[in-house]
C-alpha cells in the first residue's frame, strides 16, 4: 500500500472510530417499566388493569363529583404534564390523569393498533373500569383529539370538552420538533429505537414552548426517561402512521353540541392558532381563549394562568 493509501486508510479509520464513539455515547436502550416506576410513579400513582394493559393513572379529589375531570396528555408526554392543573382543581373536583397507551409508563397497545377507533374503545374501557358514567374530557394536542373523538362516540357519557391546542384538523405546522420528524422517517426511526440523544428531547421541548428558556433540565429528564420505556419508541412511529383521524371524523366535529372551552397558545408552531379558530367556528357555542406568550403545552408552561378559565367554564355550565 502506498503512503497516500495508508494515510487515507488511517483517516477513514479515525472517522469510523469517531462515529462509533458518538453512537456509543448516545445509545439509549429500552428501559423496563419497573426501573422507571420508582421515580415517575410515586403516590398517588397506581397501575390499573384496563383493556389488556397496566395503565398508569392518578385518581384524586372528592369521590362524590358527578362530573369527574379526565385529563389527556399529548404526544410523547405523560400524566405529569397536568400536575399544576391537578393541584389547582383537585380540592373541589375529582381529577383523573393517566399515561395514554403508547406513552410513558403505560406503554404500547398489545395489538399494535393505534387507530382513532382503538383509542375511543380504550376510553370507553377506562370509564367503565373507573365506574364513571359522566365525565368532562380535557385534552392537549393528541389528547385533545382523543377527547373530541370520544365525545362523538360516547355522547351520553361526555358532558363537556376542554380542548388545549388540540389535534384533529390537518396540522399545517410551522415547525415540527426533531423527535417527531425522526419518528416519521422510516430509516431514522429504526435507529431511534436504540439511539436517542438527550439533546434531541431538549430541542423538541424548546421547539414547542413559547419561551424556550423555561425548559428546565428536570423537564428534559422526565420526557427523555419516559420515552425510553420499553416499546414506546416503536409505538410512536406506529401511531404517526395510524392515528390521524380520517375526513369522516373531521367532518363530524361540526356536529358536536356539548359545552366546549378552547384554550390555545399564541406561539404554538406545531398546531398553529388558526386551527383553534377553526374549532371555535365548527363547534357551536364554544368559547376560545388565547394565551399570547405560551406555546403548544400551556398547561405545562404556565399551569396557573392556563387553568384559570377552566373553573369559570365549569361553573357557568353547572358541571
Amino acid at each position: 500500500m502506498t503512503r497516500l493509501g495508508r494515510r487515507l486508510l488511517s483517516a477513514a479509520l479515525l472517522v469510523l472510530a469517531a462515529a462509533l464513539a458518538a453512537v456509543a455515547l448516545t445509545l439509549a436502550p429500552d428501559r423496563p417499566v419497573e426501573d422507571l416506576a420508582a421515580r415517575w410513579a410515586p403516590p398517588p400513582s397506581q397501575f390499573v388493569d384496563i383493556d389488556g394493559m397496566r395503565v398508569h393513572l392518578r385518581d384524586v379529589g372528592p369521590r362524590g363529583d358527578a362530573h369527574p375531570l379526565v385529563l389527556l396528555h399529548g404526544t410523547s408526554a405523560s400524566l405529569h404534564t397536568w400536575e399544576g392543573w391537578v393541584s389547582a382543581l383537585s380540592a373541589q373536583r375529582r381529577v383523573i390523569t393517566l399515561d395514554l397507551p403508547g406513552f410513558a409508563l403505560t406503554g404500547p397497545f398489545p395489538d399494535g393498533d393505534y387507530r382513532v377507533e382503538r383509542y375511543v374503545a380504550f376510553m370507553r374501557a377506562l370509564l367503565d373500569r373507573l365506574a364513571i358514567d359522566h365525565a368532562v374530557l380535557i385534552g392537549n394536542s393528541f389528547g385533545g383529539q382523543v377527547a373530541w373523538t370520544t365525545a362523538l362516540a360516547l355522547p351520553d357519557r361526555i358532558d363537556a370538552l376542554v380542548l388545549v391546542d388540540a389535534a384533529g384538523y390537518p396540522r399545517a405546522a410551522k415547525s415540527v420538533p426533531i423527535g417527531f420528524r425522526i419518528a416519521q422517517t422510516p430509516g431514522l426511526r429504526l435507529l431511534m429505537r436504540q439511539v436517542l440523544p438527550r439533546a434531541f428531547i431538549e430541542s423538541s421541548l424548546r421547539n414547542v414552548y413559547g419561551d424556550p428558556s423555561s425548559v428546565s433540565d428536570a423537564l428534559v429528564d422526565r420526557y427523555w426517561e419516559l420515552t425510553l420505556r420499553t416499546g414506546n419508541r416503536a409505538a410512536l412511529a406506529a401511531r404517526f402512521e395510524q392515528s390521524a383521524p380520517g375526513p369522516e371524523w373531521v367532518a363530524r366535529i361540526a356536529t358536536l353540541t356539548l359545552p366546549t372551552l378552547i384554550l390555545w397558545g399564541g406561539r404554538d408552531r406545531l398546531i398553529p392558532p388558526p386551527l383553534g379558530e377553526r374549532f371555535e367556528r365548527d363547534i357551536a357555542g364554544s368559547r376560545r381563549i388565547v394565551f399570547d406568550e405560551l406555546g403548544h403545552v400551556p398547561q405545562e408552561e404556565d399551569p396557573m394562568r392556563s387553568v384559570a378559565p377552566v373553573d369559570g367554564f365549569l361553573r357557568d355550565h353547572r358541571l
